[in-house]
C-alpha cells in the first residue's frame, strides 16, 4: 500500500519548485517529487496535491494565508512582525 501525506513537507514544496521548469507534465513532476520524498523518508504526496502545488508554482501564486497576512499588514490590521513570525514558522 502506498502512503500519502495530508500535509506536504516544506522540503518537498521547495524541491517541487526546483524540479518544475514549466514544461514537465504534472505526472512527471509528481514522480520526481515521489523520489525526493523517498530519499527524505517522507510520505509521497498524492498526484492531485502535486498538481495543485505545480499549478500554484507555475502561476507564482502566494498561498492564501500569506496573501491574507500581507493584506492585513498593508492595512495595518496586523503588525509587520507577523511576517517575520510566518517566515520563522516556515523553517
Amino acid at each position: 500500500m502506498t502512503s500519502s501525506a495530508p500535509r506536504i513537507d516544506p522540503r518537498l514544496v521547495a524541491a517541487l519548485e526546483r524540479i518544475d521548469d514549466d514544461s514537465l507534465p504534472y505526472a512527471e513532476v509528481c514522480r520526481r517529487i515521489g523520489r525526493v520524498a523517498a530519499e527524505l523518508g517522507l510520505a509521497k504526496p498524492c498526484y492531485e496535491q502535486c498538481r495543485v502545488l505545480t499549478r500554484r508554482h507555475r502561476r507564482r501564486e502566494l498561498p492564501p494565508d500569506v496573501r491574507s497576512l500581507l493584506l492585513d499588514v498593508a492595512f495595518r490590521a496586523r503588525p509587520p512582525e507577523a511576517l517575520l513570525e510566518l517566515l520563522e514558522g516556515a523553517k
